[in-house]
């Protein structure tokens, strides 16, 4: 009999890692937090992987008397199945879709899955889809997706700015002047006054909520 073993305080954790491969068989260790990984089957037939991959990607539930009665982990930006919390961004090509309460099927969960089980959820879908060619006798190509790594040296200088960052700026003490045509109209001069007077008011603001004394002159009696 396989030992369940549960790692504690798994939220805040983005891809937390549990040397817990003394307790867990493989199956246990598939549905447990870490590293990303891919899945190896136990069989070389594709439509039992297809039910033993299922299996892994299953909902974790509470058991009471080793009845289960409730999902353990459907709560928004938790994996469903080991409880790591991870808030996928809308740009990265590894974020997996909404988790169904079937997988295959069902209702969607509130959660999501972290990045070891939206690995073996993709691997779950080439599966499906390499079924499905080879049942209509179509070749069958996996497409691997790579994880975006953010580049803050490719980005180059700016050279719009929105509302909101002439007031952050301007509230940080930066001086925003919009570029000047040839010949300035009444309209496009009313509104580089009313960005030049929005600045000043956000870094007089900025000035009273640092505590600046503004001196008060003393009458003579």
């Amino acid at each position: 009999m396989s030992m369940q073993y549960q790692p504690p305080n798994l939220i805040g954790a983005t891809n937390a890692v549990v040397n817990a491969g003394r307790f867990l068989d493989r199956f246990g260790q598939a549905r447990a937090p870490g590293s990303i990984m891919q899945y190896e089957f136990q069989t070389l037939k594709p439509k039992k992987q297809l039910k033993e991959i299922i299996r892994v990607l299953k909902p974790e539930k509470k058991t009471f008397l080793k009845i289960p009665y409730k999902f353990a982990f459907n709560i928004k930006d938790r994996c469903v199945i080991c409880g790591t919390q991870k808030k996928w961004d809308s740009s990265d090509t590894l974020r997996p879709p909404l988790p169904l309460h079937k997988v295959r099927k069902g209702y969607p969960m509130r959660g999501t899955y972290c990045e070891k089980h939206a690995q073996i959820h993709m691997q779950y879908e080439m599966l499906e889809q390499q079924i499905l060619a080879e049942e209509n006798g179509l070749s069958f190509s996996a497409y691997i997706p790579k994880p975006r790594i953010p580049n803050p040296l490719s980005s180059g200088p700016l050279t719009t700015l929105t509302q909101g960052d002439i007031v952050s700026l301007s509230s940080s003490g930066w001086v925003i002047h919009p570029p000047k045509g040839d010949s300035e109209s009444k309209e496009e001069e009313m509104f580089r006054l009313i960005i030049e007077c929005n600045g000043t008011q956000e870094r007089m603001k900025t000035l009273l909520t640092e505590g600046v004394r503004v001196p008060i002159e003393e009458k003579e009696e």
